[in-house]
């Protein structure tokens, strides 16, 4: 009998689960894909926006959008048409339902649990064909895989569950090849992101000021220390870096936020004796503010498309 079994709502750049369906099946079957759930959300944000993994009896499907993850389980012969029209369906409730700030910032697992009501209910009528309206159009879904047909993700791609293999960013959406990830989209900017930004840029101003400042006291003064040079440009630097990753998606990002906020406060110990603390305050602060934004500031996914 073709049916979906259950389905899962991921948030995509860390594989925090948001919400599920809670009858899981305990058959040997189930346990494995279950497997295969928790390794694919930890892949999401390397992955196309719409994929499938068939393994054997059971097919895994999920869409991305705008930074969350919308995923099911379903029989091998369920219908790939109804099984995006339901992937829809969910995302469109839970774009309507809650806002990006909450999907952003939630920390616990299944905070939107009471999301499952939702998730029950539209299951119950695509396990039941006949219960399906005629407000769904199937011919423009079908439409829509037809000329952009899901990747089909190999069992071999995940690797095993103790260690992940690389996934291939080489093959996207059935037609062509998938920008890697420096070159996915972020979210929009907001107002303290720019503020993060602009001070950044001015720190880094501070910074480069001082060091030409630094140089020509070291040509008229031989005894003054090169050091300082290298430290205030090396701030400089630290501060168009964070500027580069607040703008731009790179591989390692957050951690390379730590490591330049890192050399940041480090130039700005070095520099204790000609800066007064009002001055490191601001540098580090600025700093921390900024690696805050970089790290709030996270890939955006494929925003829907209701009108194709």
């Amino acid at each position: 009998m073709s049916m979906i079994l259950s389905a899962s709502v991921v948030r995509v750049r860390d594989g925090l689960p948001l919400s599920a369906s809670t009858d899981y099946d305990q058959s040997m079957g189930m346990q494995e894909c279950r497997k295969y759930f928790k390794m694919l959300s930890k892949k999401l944000s390397q992955l196309p926006d719409r994929c499938t993994l068939k393994t054997g009896q059971y097919n895994i499907n999920f869409i991305s959008s705008l930074g969350v993850s919308y995923m099911m389980l379903c029989t091998e012969n369920y219908p790939s048409v109804l099984a995006f029209c339901f992937l829809d369906e969910l995302q469109k409730e839970f774009i309507t339902t809650y806002n990006m700030m909450k999907t952003n910032t939630a920390i616990r697992p299944y905070c939107f649990i009471e999301f499952d009501n939702f998730i029950q209910r539209t299951k119950q009528r695509y396990n039941n064909t006949r219960s399906l309206s005629t407000k769904m159009n199937l011919a423009d879904m079908q439409t829509e895989i037809k000329l952009r047909p899901p990747y089909q993700i190999s069992v071999s791609e995940l690797g095993s569950a103790n260690g992940f293999s690389h996934v291939p960013v080489g093959v996207y959406k059935g037609t062509g090849k998938i920008s890697a990830a420096p070159h996915q989209r972020l979210e929009p900017v907001t107002l303290p992101g720019i503020v993060s930004f602009v001070l950044s840029l001015l720190c880094g101003a501070l910074n480069l000021i001082r060091g030409f400042h630094a140089i020509e006291s070291l040509l008229q003064n031989e005894g003054e220390d090169f050091s300082y040079v290298i430290a205030f440009f090396l701030g400089t630097a630290a501060c168009l870096y964070q500027c580069y990753l607040f703008v731009y998606y790179t591989g390692w990002r957050n951690a390379k936020s730590f490591l330049t906020f890192g050399l940041i406060c480090l130039c700005n110990m070095y520099l204790y004796e000609l800066r007064n603390l009002w001055q490191l305050f601001f540098h580090v602060t600025v700093g921390a503010f900024s690696t805050l934004q970089i790290r709030l500031r996270q890939p955006q996914g494929k925003s829907p498309d209701y009108n194709v």
